[in-house]
């Protein structure tokens, strides 16, 4: 590990946290130089929704090689991009009833997340914009105005300005409808809340402590917005892409956003963000907004044969089924360990297993990746263990992985209770 201790910038952090140097990766498992093994619940922070190296995609991917096809386009027309999105309009929202355009971006998240907070504003001709406690939308200058954690809000590199937090569905607990509150000050004259020009969110809020609104929670926020002329744009960039066991997270509650922003898995492992937008806030001048590598050809070729899992409901019913598994495995360990006081939350194939206890998760994880498992943390105190293993990983798989877990709290919790029977004794 040398070369990267001496030679990569000390922002990395991953690597801090799975100290290995990998070499292969297949399906839902990822194999170091030295031969171990080890279950994915990371999946490339879920870029990786189909897979490690998807035969499917690799193939295809191949051949668009072989065949000399364009890798980079701009914003060119090219028969990778005619092909992508004829295959998003004609089989991912046609068969939704979702009519929007499609702008590609820069290539990744945040890039999308930039264009679709610039385009509200302009659009609106106001500059307000509405976040959420615990939201996470990218970590450049606009992204990073409406992402909560204070881990990243440094007043060195960071515009407060021009947006307004408000507590997430759940957020001031159960019984509480947190848009009351946003009710309240928008009908307040004195408030002190400008009137937003979009809200922001994620229905499922991953890298927060995976956090779901409701369905009626976001319903009742797109009747807001609409009451109020106010842009709704769903940042789908980790839980789309069939996370939720729907193609997007939001189908669930029948909202209709107004932006949409997919990145991560869209492009089967490879670069590729965009925004979704409803036809008529397509206001831009041509070139107005752009970037040298908003058309990766690649990408389209592997996001075509992607599309290809939501021509059947076959992997809708298998992400619910295996988001099943998980639910009741996490809950079968939430129990077994009481004194934990854990919480299980999730939908689809996001879980979170939640622990107050200090530094508990951390040392969870590291454990689990002794045992061959790599499993990441979220929450705004690293709190959250987040299951996010690949959507095609198969179910003995999965439960080898959650048993993993299970093993590790058990071995933890045991020498913590060994350590203290020690100390009684001296």
């Amino acid at each position: 590990m040398r070369i990267f201790e001496n030679y990569e910038s000390r922002v990395r952090g991953y690597i801090r946290a799975f100290p290995v140097i990998f070499e292969k990766s297949y399906g839902s498992i990822l194999t170091d130089t030295m031969g171990k093994e080890y279950i994915d619940f990371f999946a490339g922070a879920g870029t990786l929704n189909y897979g490690h190296n998807n035969d499917n995609v690799s193939n295809a991917m191949i051949e668009y090689l072989k065949s000399q096809g364009v890798v980079h386009g701009l914003d060119m027309a090219t028969k990778a991009k005619e092909r992508f999105l004829e295959s998003l309009v004609y089989g991912i929202l046609e068969p939704r009833n979702l009519q929007y355009k499609v702008q590609f971006t820069g290539p990744t998240g945040t890039n999308a997340v930039e264009s679709a907070l610039k385009l509200a504003r302009m659009v609106k001709g106001r500059s307000n914009v509405v976040a959420f406690t615990n939201g996470y939308h990218g970590l450049s200058m606009g992204s990073l105005g409406v992402t909560g954690n204070t881990f990243y809000r440094d007043e060195a590199h960071i515009s407060r300005s021009n947006v307004s937090f408000l507590p997430f569905d759940g957020y001031m607990g159960p019984d509480i409808n947190t848009l009351d509150l946003f009710r309240k000050l928008l009908n307040d004259n004195s408030s002190g809340l400008d009137l937003p020009a979009a809200v922001i969110l994620e229905t499922i809020q991953a890298e927060g402590g995976v956090n779901v609104a409701r369905p009626e929670w976001l319903a009742e926020l797109a009747e807001i917005c609409h009451e109020w002329d106010i842009l709704l744009i769903v940042d789908d960039i980790q839980v789309g892409n069939g996370r939720s066991g729907d193609y997007f997270s939001f189908e669930e509650s029948g909202i209709k956003p107004d932006l949409v922003t997919l990145s991560k898995a869209i492009g089967g492992g490879l670069p590729l963000a965009l925004m979704l937008m409803r036809p008529d806030l397509d206001q831009w001048k041509p070139g107005e907004h752009t970037g040298t590598f908003r058309g990766n050809n690649l990408a389209f070729v592997a996001a075509a044969e992607n599309f290809k899992y939501w021509e059947t409901n076959d992997l809708s019913e298998a992400v619910k089924y295996k988001g099943g598994v998980m639910k009741e495995e996490l809950e079968k360990i939430a129990a077994k360990y009481p004194e934990l006081e854990a919480n299980v939350r999730g939908r689809g194939m996001i879980w979170g297993l939640e622990i107050p206890e200090k530094g508990f998760t951390s040392e969870v994880s590291s454990l689990c990746f002794e045992k061959g498992l790599v499993i990441e943390l979220a929450g705004a105190d690293d709190q959250v263990l987040k299951f996010l293993p690949p959507l095609i990983i198969d179910e003995e798989t999965l439960r080898k992985g959650i048993g993993i877990v299970d093993e590790a709290i058990g071995e933890i919790l045991e020498q913590k209770e060994e350590r203290l029977k020690g100390e009684f004794v001296c």
